[in-house]
This record gives structure tokens, sequence and C-alpha cells, in this order.
């Protein structure tokens, strides 16, 4: 029989393939949207309901409906940064995740200290602008999709750099590592204990990547511009077979050590932001710790998801089937808050 409560999400970021993924698995969906923003999700046919409302301000006061619909609301990047961790944390609608997560999720500080005590190599931070002696990469706290992070070479580059920024803005002053960047996508079961690693993606951002495909004379022609990593796309990756050992290891540790500070623990989808560098030796620089828009290439599935289940399987899909589980085995106090 199929499942009796419905999977809902909001219209943004990855909300297409999680709905898709839910039918896929025999669930009634829901999809609230903004008013304006209903189109995608009535011509690609994985939402048997809308829902609209005039701003994500607005989602608390649906929230008794959903209830009734026995919804399970499955959060991603532009559900957490509209609404903010604060409000997620007091939602009455059954969650998919652990929300004492969020809170680390969103100061790069606290994530810090969560990758060090995994056992996994991070950049230098620098705790003053003084300190600048090398290139830096400022990233300002909260999932934002890479929105007004930029390069500093010097102190001086950054007092300059940072006039068109609000003073209360919080954010990190981070060592820029040269290698190529990767996101690895990770899904990890409380019910079975197991950690799958799902797919791989490489981000295509603007205007850095559209800098780079200018030669070196003309770049220099554009000196007063500077580059920015706003994410546009995701482009999918298939990485080193010989590296695989390594990042299984590095996504349980990261796992397991959550278990120390927000019982139970980071569960379900999760993503670690890394750069490999020349030697291989992997430099991780920021989690995420639910589902990804790098994991949007893989509707069907990645060549790692058919090497495991042999069936189409994207990260949507494979939550709705976590979901079915712990429904058929009476365990959803494992996955629901």
């Amino acid at each position: 029989m199929p499942p009796t409560n419905k999977i809902v999400t909001i219209g943004s970021h990855s909300a297409l393939q999680i709905l898709k993924g839910a039918k896929d698995e025999g669930f009634g969906t829901i999809v609230v949207c903004v008013k304006g923003t209903e189109e995608p999700y009535r011509s690609f046919k994985v939402a048997d309901t809308i829902i609209s409302i005039n701003s994500y301000n607005d989602f608390e006061k649906i929230q008794d409906q959903l209830v009734k619909e026995k919804a399970i609301l499955i959060p991603h990047a532009s559900f957490i940064a509209y609404m903010g961790f604060e409000r997620v944390e007091h939602l009455k609608i059954p969650y998919f995740g652990n929300k004492k997560i969020l809170r680390y999720e969103a100061d790069r500080n606290l994530q810090r200290v969560w990758l060090k005590n995994s056992g996994i190599n991070v950049p230098h931070i620098f705790k003053d602008y003084r300190d600048i002696d090398r290139s830096a990469i400022i990233k300002f706290h909260g999932a934002k999709g890479g929105l007004g992070y930029f390069i500093a070479k010097n102190p001086h580059d950054f007092k300059k750099k940072m006039k068109g920024y609000q003073k209360d803005q919080r954010y990190v002053i981070q060592e820029y590592i040269v290698g190529v960047p990767v996101y690895a996508h990770y899904f990890y079961s409380p019910l079975t204990d197991e950690l799958e690693i799902l797919s791989f993606d490489k981000r295509y951002e603007s205007n850095v990547d559209s800098l780079g495909r200018i030669s070196a004379r003309d770049q220099l022609a554009l000196a007063n511009v500077d580059p920015s990593y706003v994410i546009i796309g995701n482009m999918p990756l298939v990485v080193r077979e010989s590296l695989l050992p390594k990042l299984f290891e590095i996504g349980r540790n990261v796992v397991e050590e959550s278990k120390k500070f927000a019982s139970p623990g980071l569960f379900g989808p999760f993503s670690l932001e890394m750069i490999i560098r020349p030697d291989m030796e992997i430099v991780v620089f920021e989690i995420s710790a639910r589902i990804v828009a790098g994991t949007n290439p893989y509707v069907f599935g990645s060549p790692y998801s058919w090497l495991r289940y042999n069936e189409p399987m994207s990260t949507g899909r494979r939550i709705a089937r976590e979901i079915k589980r712990a429904l058929q085995t009476k365990q959803t106090h494992k996955i629901l808050y």
C-alpha cells in the first residue's frame, strides 16, 4: 500500500527532485510556493498540491493545514536561508532531519570546530584582517550560494572591498586553497547505520568561472572587475576511485563527531565541500547538513547510486525511501523531529 503521509517542501533549490523522488516511492506531494513561482512545479508535474503564500514569513500560517495532510517536511538550503534556523527549530510539522544541527551549519566557526574535532584538514583562518599575508577568501555566514564572497590579497585589499557590506554582517576570513573544488554528497541512515556516497558535483560560479575563460592579457584590461562566487549551476563529477576510501572515512568521522554535540547526530543527506590538492590531500572547508543543489544533475541517479541500487536513485528519492522504511518499521522517532 502507498504511504498515507505526504511529502512537502518549498518551491526552490532541489524541490523538483525531492518531489519526484517522493512520487517514485508512492508518496503524495505538496509544494509551497511564493506567489509567482508555481509554474515549474505545474509544468514538471511533480506536485499533487501547490500551496501559494505571499512570502516565507507566512509559512507558519499553513502549518495546521500541512499537519492535517500528514505531511512530512523535507528541508533544503533555500528553506533554511529564507526561514532561519531559529524559526525552523520551532516548527510543529514533522521534519526530516536533526534540527539541533542547523545552528552548527549556520555558524562557520562552529563548523570549523566540528571538522577539526573530526580529524579533518581545514583551511587556515585569519582571526584579524590585519593578519592577511596571502590570498584569502571572505565568506559570509549562512546558506546563500556563495553570495558576496570575495578574494582579498592583503589588509588594504580587504578594507577596500568590505566597504560595500553592512558592518554587522558576520563572516570568516579563510585561506584560499589552490586545487579542484569537489562537493561530495553523502547519505547516512540511522535505521541501518550505513553511510553512502551518492554522487559528486563541481559548481559553476559567476563571475569567477567566466573570467577564467579570458586570456591573461585580456584579464588585465578587466583589472577593476572583482571575481564573485555566486553559484549558478552544478556539473556532474566522478572522482578517482582511489580517493573513495578516504572520502568514506571523512564522511563517517563527521557523522560520529556530530553525535557527541547534537544527539542523535547528523543523518540523511549531507555534503562536504572540499578542495583536492595536486598531492591528493583533501581539505574540507564547509558542511551542508541537508540536501544540496549539487545533487540536481542526478534525478535518475549517479554512477555511484547505480552501483549500489541498480535503479534510478536520486538523493530526493533516497530521502523518501528512508522515510517509507521508517514508517513501515515504526521507527519514525529516529528520523522525524
